[in-house]
């Protein structure tokens, strides 16, 4: 039961950050502009703050999954943190990468997004009720534990997985640090947008 846990872990995160959001967009960017040590410190970071963050929220989950407000709120937070990424990577689309940016500014970022993950709540506070309700993870503290630290690993994996492919892409297609970036501001802003437009749906329900 315990290793059940754990690779529900790693599989339930990893599909958790598969489609685009802030964190796999940054670690592109890292990628590219910084290349593979920076973007693997801030991976390792941010994925030690997953870890205490999963643990802690799955902890709560039924009663973070019945908050209604609450999930409104990440919502809302989460429309501005995209509009706000996309207004950064479009006004720095034409800067030159850093040719020297230490392990320290990665490992600090890695950190900051960690805590500034809008979708750690409401994912696992749908997700890990669903888990525990059909009995499919152990739920002392222990066992919250093995899934958290799998769930990192998970997330971890994914997150190389978007680094490896996009300096793949930027190698094989010669692309420019300023096509990426506009890019990925586009994408920012498309995601702000859905949430936008969701947010004003439910409104109007």
């Amino acid at each position: 039961m315990i290793l059940l846990t754990f690779f529900l872990g790693i599989l339930a995160n990893f599909l958790g950050y598969i489609p685009p959001g802030n964190i796999n967009l940054t670690v592109v960017q890292l990628s590219i502009n910084r290349g593979s040590k920076q973007t693997n410190n801030f991976i390792a970071s941010f994925c030690l703050i997953e870890l205490l963050l999963t643990f802690l929220i799955v902890r709560g989950a039924q009663w973070l999954s019945h908050t209604v407000k609450l999930t409104l709120y990440i919502d809302w937070v989460m429309v501005f943190l995209f509009l706000t990424l996309g207004i950064i990577t479009w006004i720095n689309r034409n800067k030159q990468a850093e040719s020297h940016y230490s392990g320290g500014k990665a490992i600090k970022l890695g950190i900051i997004m960690g805590f500034m993950n809008p979708m750690q709540i409401p994912f696992w506070g749908v997700m890990g009720t669903y888990l525990i309700s059909h009995g499919w993870i152990v739920t002392g503290w222990f066992g919250i534990l093995i899934f958290s630290i799998g769930s990192s690993i998970g997330a971890g994996i994914c997150l190389l997985a978007y680094s490896k492919f996009a300096g793949f892409v930027f190698k094989k297609f010669t692309l420019s640090n300023q096509l990426i970036n506009k890019g990925i501001a586009v994408l920012f802003f498309t995601l702000a947008a859905f949430q936008l437009g969701k947010l004003i749906f439910l409104g109007f329900k």
